[in-house]
């Protein structure tokens, strides 16, 4: 239990840190915060990457060297042949099967488009890809995900990169519950904390870029988070007091260490 792997397909990860890797400052910030973070799965915007040449691309030269799991993504895509398109050069680019797919249309709020995100993962996971599906906190919209051959749903906390946290935990809660693939949050974490509530309401693991990437220190929060992430964990396997509306003492009134119902030396 406390060291319970993620599981994703037929792939078991010890860690249930996705690491962004956009927005870093330098690849030396880049490298130490993936160290930092024990992450197992970086992503990365397809379009940021030389697809012709792969193999001597200025990312991907950075990560060569370490044991890691590509999750290329289809930011940028506004339709879902576009998003279907970038995945299959990405494949053929030697990048794997992994996609996360993300589809949106106004460059305001980046929220997903539903309706192509959901034509984008029918199409791709008939093809053989394992699809990670960037979407809304809409649990009906993330079983529709699932039924459609996703792999894994990424509900947003809240929109990208504005470290808002999660502004419907009640949603997150209830797509965790009723969720049989894993559930990355993505999108909008801010701190170890939302991580952590993330973690305690049942998701499966989290997505984290601009935090890490943006925080003054960036391996130390890479840390903070992987920390945050393994707390919440364990919170939500051991089961939080239910919320009351009074006050409890934490004794009972005869002064026992323990509760009320135990028996005391030399009682029956």
């Amino acid at each position: 239990m406390y060291n319970d792997p993620l599981r994703i397909g037929d792939v078991s990860l010890k860690s249930r840190f996705f690491l962004g890797t956009g927005r870093f400052p330098n690849p030396l910030a880049l490298r130490q915060a993936l160290e930092a973070s024990e992450a197992e799965v970086v992503t990365f915007a397809i379009r940021r990457v030389d697809l012709d040449r792969a193999e001597d691309d200025s990312l991907l030269q950075h990560l060569e060297d370490k044991p890691l799991r590509y999750l290329p993504n289809t930011s940028g895509s506004q339709t879902a042949d576009e998003a279907v398109r970038i995945a299959s050069l990405a494949r053929a680019a030697g990048m794997g099967n992994w996609i996360k797919v993300e589809i949106s249309v106004n460059p305001r709020y980046l929220l997903p488009d539903p309706i192509e995100t959901l034509r984008a993962t029918e199409r791709l996971a008939k093809d053989g890809f394992a699809v990670f599906a960037y979407t809304s906190d809409d649990p009906i919209l993330c079983k529709r995900l699932e039924e459609a051959g996703a792999a894994a749903v990424m509900p947003g906390g809240s929109p990208i990169g504005t470290g808002l946290g999660l502004l419907n935990p009640y949603n997150i809660g209830l797509i965790a519950e009723e969720a049989n693939v894993p559930v990355i949050v993505d999108a909008g974490i801010g701190s170890p904390k939302d991580a952590a509530e993330a973690m305690e309401l049942g998701a499966s693991g989290i997505l984290a870029n601009t935090p890490v990437a943006k925080a003054k220190h960036p391996a130390m929060m890479a840390r903070a988070m992987k920390l945050a992430i393994e707390a919440g964990r364990l919170g939500y396997h051991a089961g939080r007091i239910p919320r009351k509306p009074y006050a409890s003492a934490s004794s009972d009134l005869q002064g026992s260490l323990f509760s009320s119902g135990a028996s005391r030396e030399g009682e029956p």
